[in-house]
């Protein structure tokens, strides 16, 4: 356990920025978990207006230091492609 005084703020700080974080992949999750629906579903307007929706999440995501920018790219990539294959 934190002994000094900045150790326990930065415990305080650390618990605050997990739960932020935590909150924040979870709606990223989110926006992913609909466009995979979109996609399952063979709805190609639907998906595409999910990807839309959750690519600017996505990028949110890097510039908060919730995910590398190479990931998001990769994940919005991934899924744009899957997108243009329901056609």
């Amino acid at each position: 356990m934190a002994n000094s005084p900045q150790a326990k703020k930065r415990a305080r700080q650390n618990e605050k920025r997990f739960a932020v974080n935590k909150a924040r992949r979870s709606r990223i999750r989110t926006y992913l978990r609909k466009v995979e629906e979109a996609i399952e579903s063979g709805d190609k307007e639907a998906a595409t207006a999910a990807l839309r929706a959750a690519q600017p999440e996505l990028m949110r995501g890097v510039t908060k230091g919730v995910y590398h920018k190479n990931t998001a790219s990769r994940k919005v990539s991934r899924l744009a492609s899957r997108v243009k294959a329901l056609g």
